[in-house]
């Protein structure tokens, strides 16, 4: 009888591990949160500063550098409170970012919401086709070139280094005269679809890809020195088959940590390769925005650029927790 109920009951020592986990991804995840809100504030404060740092004047945005008369030129810097001092103009801005009033830009005449939200979606595909392009080619290129021969290591390598080494904007301009102007293949500038979606989306990939390759091949290189590895070749694991289903999960942590840096700041580089492939996106509106001192639609952009970067590494730091059973334990990703 005593040992029926003695099985019945749970062991502490066996079940607070199990009880304790999603209490330490709570924590986990309240953390970033509170780390999240001081990175969002930082990033509206430095942009709200370095815009006003900017040569010109706000009212002559306002007024699109038109001819008006002192007085209406007075109302306008009253309506809009320019001549309050700058830390006052900055309170009342983070008061209203705080609300969720992101404001009207100056120069479109519009909320920054509705510009921002009519441009973002075609952003949003190029980045996500980014990242499935990066990831999976990443992948791949990491378990070919996962190689014991140091000449293979060496060819990958210098490879890698040399699709880093050069600028997005530079790639997409001789993305755009080989198979555009010269091959015909895709088209020019500024297409919808499919098409002109591929050449944008290879300018874009090309550094993260090689970057996140070459850091998954020194995770899979010190995992194929694992025990695990012998034990599983002398099971008869193919060798396509044991780099798949037991080596990737062990050389993914580090290269997922960068994917996620990655994935948050892709949305600046999508502003120069959209530029360069006169696409529609928040990159055009940026620029015109930069231009003209537009500030709303820039704190709102940096902002938005912010979060997805905030977003992501949150993400990153679950899927970390998920892929590596030793953070559970230790309420700490690597």
């Amino acid at each position: 009888m005593a040992g029926v109920l003695s099985a019945g009951r749970a062991r502490p020592g066996a079940t607070a591990p199990g009880r304790a986990r999603p209490g330490r991804l709570l924590r986990l995840v309240l953390v970033r949160l509170a780390g999240s809100a001081g990175v969002l504030w930082g990033a509206v404060t430095a942009t709200f500063f370095l815009v006003q740092l900017m040569p010109g004047s706000t009212a002559d945005v306002l007024l699109a550098r038109s001819t008006v008369t002192p007085q209406i030129r007075a109302e306008i810097i009253a309506q809009y409170r320019l001549d309050d001092p700058l830390i006052a103009q900055y309170g009342a801005y983070l008061g209203r970012i705080v609300r969720g009033d992101l404001g009207e830009s100056y120069v479109l005449r519009l909320p920054v919401r509705d510009a921002i939200g009519a441009q973002l979606p075609d952003t949003l595909l190029l980045i996500l086709c980014t990242l499935l392009v990066t990831a999976v080619v990443a992948v791949v290129l990491a378990v070919i070139s996962a190689n014991r021969r140091t000449w293979v290591q060496t060819l990958f390598a210098a490879a890698e280094s040399l699709v880093v080494a050069l600028p997005p904007f530079w790639l997409g301009l001789l993305l755009l005269t080989v198979f555009s102007f010269t091959l015909h293949w895709f088209p020019t500038v500024g297409a919808d679809g499919a098409a002109g979606l591929v050449l944008p989306t290879v300018a874009l990939a090309a550094a993260p890809t090689a970057v996140v390759s070459q850091v998954l091949r020194e995770g899979l290189l010190r995992a194929l020195e694992e025990p695990f590895v012998t034990t599983a070749r002398a099971r008869g694991v193919g060798e396509i088959g044991l780099r798949l289903r037991h080596v990737l999960r062990h050389g993914l942590l580090p290269a997922t940590t960068l994917l996620g840096w990655i994935a948050g700041s892709l949305i600046g580089g999508a502003v120069i390769i959209e530029i360069v492939f006169s696409r529609q996106g928040v990159g055009r509106l940026v620029l015109s925005a930069v231009e003209n001192k537009d500030m709303p639609v820039v704190i709102a952009v940096v902002l938005l650029a912010a979060a997805v970067f905030v977003v992501v590494n949150i993400l990153v730091d679950l899927l970390q927790w998920l892929i590596d059973p030793r953070t559970r334990d230790t309420g700490r990703t690597s």
